[in-house]
C-alpha cells in the first residue's frame, strides 16, 4: 500500500511538474510574440553576437605571443641540432635576435589579419544584408564564428591560426553588421535607439576589455583550446536562440521591403562621411595603443605580467560610464548628439597625450579611463546619428550604413598591430601619443558639420533624388503615396496635393510617374 501512494504521490507531483514547464513555455511563446518583448530577445542576442566578436578580438593578446614563442622556439631547436650541432653561442644568440624580430612580424599580422579581411568583406556583407535582410546574415556571421573559433582552438601552427583569424573577420563582418542594423530596425524612436545602440556598446567594451584577462587566466591553468572552447559554446547556444526566436528561414517580410541606397552613394554623403571620419579618428588611440603599451609598460616602469594584463581592465567602468550619460543627454538634449561626440574627441586627444607622462601603473590608469570615456562619448552619439541620417536622407534600410561604420573600425584595428610598432621603432612612443592625440583635437570642429541634421525632415521623395529611379513596382509606388499622404494629411479624392517643405511636388510626381507608365513598350 505504501509503495503504491508512494508512486502515485510521485506520478502526481511529475504531473505537476510537467504542467508548470506546459505553462512556463506558454508564456515565453506568448512572450516571443509580443513585438516589444520579441526586441528585447532580438537585443540580447545581438548583444551576445557582438560581446563574442570583441572578446574573439582581445583573448589572443595574452595567449598568441608567448604560444607563437613556444612554436618559434621549438622549431628552432630542431632546425638549430640537426643542421647546426657544433655552432657557436654567437650564432645562437644572433639567431635569437632574428627570430624575435620574426615572431614580432608574424604577431602583428596575425593581430591585423581578422580586421583587414573584415575590411575588405564589409562593403559585400552590407549590401547583402540590405538585400535579403538582418536575420539570416546574423546566423550565417555566428556560424562562421563558431567554425573559425574551433580551428584556432585546435591550431597549432601559424597557417591554421592566421587562417582561423581571417575567418574570425569574415563571421564578423556579417555578425557586427546585421546585429546593429537589427536593432537600428527594431527601435525606431531616437530615445530607444539610442539608449539599445548604447546597451551593445557596453557590451562591446565589456567584451574587448574582459577578454585579456580571461583569456590569460584560461590559458594560464587549462591551456590554449579551453577558452576558445567556451566562447564557440557561447556562440553555438547564441546562433541556436538566433534559429528559435528570429526564425530567418520563415521570415519573408523582405519581399516587399524597399530598396536600400548603395553603399557608394550612402559613401558620398558627407554626413555619414563625416561620421565615419569620427569612428575611425577616435577609435587609432585604443587599436594602436593595444599592441604598443605593453612593451613601453615593460621598459619605462618596469610593470609585472599581471598589471599589463589588467592595464585595460579598469576602462571598462568610464566607458560604460560614458555611455550612460550620453544617452541620458541624448535623451534631454537630441539636437547636441554632434557636441557630445566632439567633446568625446577632445577627451580622447588630451588623454592620449598624457600617457606617455605617466611613470607608475595607478598613474597610467587614469589617461586610459579617458581615453574609453571619450570613445564611449563619440560612439554612443554617432551611432544612432547614421541611422537617423538614412531615415531622412536615404531608405530607411541600414545595412549598408553599418557596414561603413564597421569599416570605420575595421581601419583603425587594421592598422594598428602593423603600423603603431613601426611608428614607434622610426619615432618612439611619445610621438606616437602626441600624433593620435593632435588628430583627435584636430578633427572634432568637422562634427559642426552635423549640428543641424536634427532639424532635418524625412523627405519621402530621396529614393528619387539618391537613387535617380522612380519607384520600384506597384507595391513601392502605393506604399509612398500612403507615407506622403500620412504626413501631409491630404486626400486622394480630393485631388489636393501641396508642395512639401522640401521642395517636392506630389502632382508633378504622379503625372511623370503615370507618363512614365503609360508610355509605349519595346519588344
Amino acid at each position: 500500500m505504501n509503495a503504491e501512494g508512494g508512486s502515485s504521490g510521485l506520478a502526481k507531483s511529475a504531473a505537476v511538474k510537467l504542467s508548470e514547464m506546459g505553462e512556463r513555455t506558454k508564456k515565453l511563446g506568448n512572450a516571443m510574440k509580443d513585438p516589444h518583448q520579441q526586441r528585447r530577445i532580438i537585443l540580447v542576442i545581438v548583444c551576445v553576437a557582438l560581446l563574442l566578436d570583441n572578446m574573439l578580438y582581445m583573448v589572443i593578446v595574452p595567449i598568441i605571443p608567448d604560444y607563437l614563442a613556444d612554436l618559434e622556439n621549438e622549431q628552432s631547436e630542431h632546425v638549430h641540432v640537426v643542421m647546426h650541432p657544433n655552432s657557436s653561442t654567437a650564432n645562437i644568440t644572433s639567431q635569437d635576435k632574428s627570430n624575435k624580430n620574426n615572431l614580432d612580424i608574424q604577431i602583428g599580422v596575425l593581430f591585423a589579419s581578422k580586421a583587414i579581411l573584415q575590411l575588405l568583406v564589409n562593403p559585400l556583407s552590407g549590401t547583402f544584408i540590405d538585400r535579403v535582410g538582418y536575420d539570416i546574415p546574423l546566423l550565417i556571421g555566428l556560424t562562421v564564428m563558431f567554425v573559425s573559433t574551433c580551428i584556432f582552438a585546435f591550431g597549432e601552427n601559424y597557417a591554421t591560426l592566421f587562417a582561423a583569424r581571417s575567418l574570425q573577420g569574415l563571421g564578423s563582418a556579417f555578425a557586427d553588421t546585421s546585429g546593429i542594423a537589427m536593432i537600428a530596425d527594431k527601435y525606431t524612436e531616437e530615445a530607444e535607439r539610442s539608449k539599445a545602440l548604447g546597451i551593445a556598446l557596453a557590451f562591446i567594451s565589456f567584451g574587448s576589455l574582459v577578454a585579456p584577462p580571461f583569456g590569460g587566466v584560461l590559458y594560464e591553468f587549462a591551456g590554449k583550446r579551453v577558452p576558445f572552447i567556451v566562447l564557440a559554446c557561447i556562440c553555438l547556444a547564441d546562433g541556436f536562440l538566433v534559429l528559435i526566436v528570429i526564425k530567418p528561414f520563415s521570415n519573408r517580410t523582405r519581399e516587399n521591403m524597399p530598396v536600400g541606397t548603395p553603399i557608394y552613394k550612402l559613401m558620398c554623403d558627407p554626413y555619414i562621411a563625416v561620421v565615419a571620419g569620427a569612428l575611425t579618428v577616435c577609435n587609432i588611440p585604443l587599436a594602436f595603443l593595444e599592441p604598443t603599451i605593453a612593451n613601453w609598460m615593460e621598459t619605462t616602469m618596469h610593470s609585472t605580467q599581471w598589471e599589463m594584463g589588467l592595464t585595460w581592465l579598469p576602462a571598462f567602468f568610464p566607458h560604460v560610464l560614458g555611455v550612460y550619460i550620453t544617452v541620458k543627454l541624448a535623451a534631454q538634449h537630441p539636437h547636441l548628439q554632434w557636441f557630445y561626440g566632439a567633446l568625446g574627441m577632445v577627451i580622447i586627444g588630451a588623454s592620449s597625450c598624457t600617457v606617455p607622462a605617466c611613470k607608475t601603473f595607478g598613474q597610467l590608469i587614469a589617461p586610459l579611463c579617458g581615453i574609453c570615456f571619450g570613445i564611449a562619448l563619440v560612439d554612443t552619439a554617432l551611432l544612432p546619428t547614421l541611422a537617423f541620417l538614412v531615415d531622412v536622407r536615404h531608405v530607411s534600410v541600414y545595412g549598408s550604413v553599418y557596414a561603413i561604420a564597421d569599416i570605420s573600425y575595421s581601419v583603425a584595428y587594421a592598422m594598428g598591430p602593423i603600423v603603431a610598432g613601426q611608428i614607434v621603432h622610426h619615432l618612439g612612443f611619445v610621438q606616437l601619443n602626441l600624433g593620435m592625440g593632435l588628430v583627435n583635437v584636430l578633427y572634432a570642429p568637422a562634427l559642426l558639420l552635423l549640428r543641424n541634421v536634427c532639424q532635418m525632415k524625412p523627405s519621402y521623395s530621396e529614393r528619387d533624388n539618391l537613387l535617380e529611379e522612380a519607384p520600384q513596382g506597384l507595391y513601392d509606388t502605393i506604399k509612398m503615396e500612403e507615407r506622403r499622404a500620412k504626413k501631409k494629411g491630404y486626400s486622394s479624392a480630393g485631388n489636393c496635393l501641396p508642395v512639401d517643405e522640401n521642395g517636392f511636388d506630389p502632382s508633378r510626381a504622379q503625372r511623370s510617374l503615370s507618363e512614365e507608365s503609360s508610355g509605349p513598350e519595346y519588344t
